[in-house]
């Protein structure tokens, strides 16, 4: 009789031993699958430290980290719009901050694409990028066809930049080797190098104003290199992203030129990774929206496109959480 009691209690402190560590299995997990219970852990691509993307990207960190679906989000400094498709190709980024010509080329496995297409999903459309040629006034540099044989900076290697420094060469039959010295450069060592008188000319294609084209205009003199007519008529012929973009003159948010200045301009997104869920999509799209419209927008350039429109004209797909998002709010009409 007693061995049968001591088998029935053996028996129940394991039944009940079982049932603790099922609850605290249950407890320790949630719907993403994260043992700490706190949600998605989100790496945001974004670029060289120097530029907009990467405070852009600052700027939104906390407001995506009060969702209830995200842990925490890591802002990365990359080399901008070729890597960051790339990094989200290989799992790296769940969300980055792209070029819609570098999207483009790579949905439809062109440039430095070829023969690698890639998913890529708008969250939601942004700024323009402003093509911007910059040269030292006394390189002789009036027009973009005064490049050939000059030293010019391209941007980093797989940047945006170099993408629309290439486009904007090719609209002229032009390449690298045309030049007589070309630079991989971000921009604050393209500005160095033109102060320092090893670079004649730059580009940037950034949001408007860049600060350091302002520093450079400081204590240099220097010509905007126009984008116009035949050139521009060609890129906007030849690409769906490229749109006539005018610096205006005398406004001092925008450099306070004296006389305007034609280019093109290329729009910036917002894309994620198309394994993030339709819910989770859904939350981040619908937060950043609503940061749009509040008074915490720090980054002026976050605000020179409309929340109203940042639906439209996208070269990519939307993700289904971003458009379930936009459908629900009449904004895909």
């Amino acid at each position: 009789m007693r061995k049968k009691l001591v088998f029935i209690s053996l028996f129940m402190i394991c039944v009940f031993l079982a049932a603790c560590d099922d609850s605290e299995s249950a407890e320790g997990t949630d719907g993403s699958g994260n043992e700490d219970g706190s949600g998605e852990s989100i790496v945001l691509g974004t670029g060289g430290t120097s530029g907009t993307y990467y405070p852009i990207g600052g700027a939104l960190k906390p407001i995506f980290e009060e969702s209830d679906n995200v842990g925490n989000v890591t802002v990365e400094s990359t080399g901008a719009s070729v890597a960051n498709i790339q990094n989200m190709q290989d799992g790296l980024n769940q969300m980055t901050i792209i070029m819609s010509d570098v999207a483009f080329d790579a949905l439809e496995g062109t440039g430095q694409f070829e023969d690698n297409q890639a998913d890529v999903q708008a969250m939601a459309g942004m700024y323009q990028n402003v093509v911007q040629v910059v040269a030292m006034a006394d390189s002789g540099i009036e027009t973009i066809a005064d490049l050939e044989g000059k030293r010019v900076g391209v941007g980093k290697v797989g940047s945006g930049v170099e993408q629309s420094a290439q486009k904007v060469l090719e609209a002229l039959d032009l390449t690298y080797d045309d030049l007589s010295k070309v630079t991989h450069t971000g921009y604050a060592d393209s500005v160095q190098e033109m102060k320092n008188g090893t670079l004649d000319a730059a580009f940037f294609t950034s949001g408007v104003p860049n600060s350091n084209i302002t520093d450079l205009m400081q204590q240099n003199d220097i010509v905007f290199v126009e984008i116009k007519d035949d050139v521009a008529g060609t890129l906007m012929d030849s690409y769906p992203f490229y749109k006539a973009f005018t610096i205006p003159a005398g406004d001092e948010a925008m450099y306070n030129l004296d006389q305007e200045v034609n280019t093109v301009g290329i729009q910036n997104m917002i894309t994620v990774s198309p394994e993030l869920s339709e819910d989770l999509v859904y939350d981040l799209t619908k937060r950043y929206y609503a940061y749009l419209g509040s008074d915490e927008v720090s980054i002026s350039a976050l605000n020179q496109l409309p929340r109203e429109d940042i639906a439209k004209d996208l070269v990519a797909p939307l993700h289904p959480g971003a458009e379930k998002f936009y459908e629900e709010n009449g904004m895909l009409e």
